[in-house]
């Protein structure tokens, strides 16, 4: 079950690196749209969508979209 935490986590991570909802969705290969309800949890996310995102942050994706991660 994915928490609020990574929808909130995602979104200030995009913000920090001065992205768009339209810079996230070039990158991926995503609409603008299809990029935002990822976001904005009206869309659901494939776990190769997930590993595009933590490379975009040089992270790993249960840094993103693990609660638990240590």
């Amino acid at each position: 079950m994915q928490s609020k935490t990574f929808f909130y986590k995602l979104r200030e991570l995009r913000i920090a690196h001065k992205l768009t909802y339209k810079d996230m969705g070039k990158m991926l290969g995503l609409s603008t749209t299809h990029y935002w309800q990822i976001e904005n949890k009206k869309r659901g996310l494939y776990y190769q969508t997930a590993k595009k995102i933590a490379n975009i942050f040089h992270m790993k994706p249960d840094e993103i979209f693990y609660q638990d991660y240590q």
